[in-house]
């Protein structure tokens, strides 16, 4: 009868195993890239065939990765395959029925606006008429008691029309839930782009860069404002 040898009732960690094969390798690239060049065809050899090891045992490594949260991917996936259909972003029941309600308030509300705004406006019309009148009365009522009593009457009268104007103006920016949003529009492509370098001079070449590197990428030899050449990378 032949007796089980170590390790019959708990097999190795394949993961342990591949993570630990990582860091010995590791280890030992740690030896060659030691700052000194390579310096013969022989140790040439050797660190290429150092670099196609840990490449592969890196792979093997997120083989067991992937496979190891599996599992948890497909209970992840059937927690969003259930909550998906009713709050999804934009797609959800709950993001599809807000816009829309969005929709019909934000109309309502727009014409609530206009039609506050016509009354606003022209109440301060009626004000600055009230006022123009009262102050030609006081200007026309020197030397004449009633009348200057009259022109102060309409003096009241064109400062209550002033505080219903204020009122009517006030109402008609606010308690509607609308807000005001600035936006800026391209119209000088030429100003816009002095202006962007001048503000960050680093974000707008690299943004440069990223568009000439994705086109050299793509192929193209020739850009303007760039030197491309060839490299060789391992």
């Amino acid at each position: 009868m032949t007796t089980p040898g170590i390790g019959h009732n708990n097999p190795p960690d394949p993961i342990t195993e591949a993570l630990s094969a990582i860091t010995d390798l590791y280890d030992e690239a740690k030896n060659f890239a030691d700052g000194e060049p390579i310096d013969s065809e022989a140790m040439h050899d050797t660190v290429t065939a150092l670099r196609d090891a840990i490449h592969e045992a890196g792979k093997a490594a997120d083989a067991l990765r992937v496979e190891a949260k599996k599992p948890l991917d497909e209970q992840i996936a059937a927690i969003q395959d259930r909550f998906n259909p009713a709050i999804q972003p934009k797609k959800g029941m709950v993001d599809r029925a807000k816009a829309s309600l969005a929709e019909l308030l934000a109309a309502w509300r727009k014409q609530e606006a206009d039609r506050k705004a016509a009354i606003a406006a022209a109440a301060r019309l009626e004000a600055e008429r009230i006022a123009k009148e009262a102050q030609d009365a006081i200007r026309a009522s020197a030397g004449n008691l009633a009348a200057r009593e009259e022109a102060e009457a309409l003096l009241v009268e064109a400062k209550q029309a002033e505080k219903k104007a204020k009122r009517d103006d006030k109402a008609a920016t606010s308690g509607l839930g609308l807000r005001t949003v600035w936006r800026a529009e391209l119209v000088d492509v030429e100003k816009a782009l002095d202006w962007c370098y001048g503000r960050d001079p680093d974000a707008f070449r690299a943004l440069c860069q990223s568009q000439a590197d994705t086109v050299v990428r793509a192929g193209m030899r020739m850009v303007p404002g760039f030197r491309v050449w060839e490299d060789k990378v391992v």
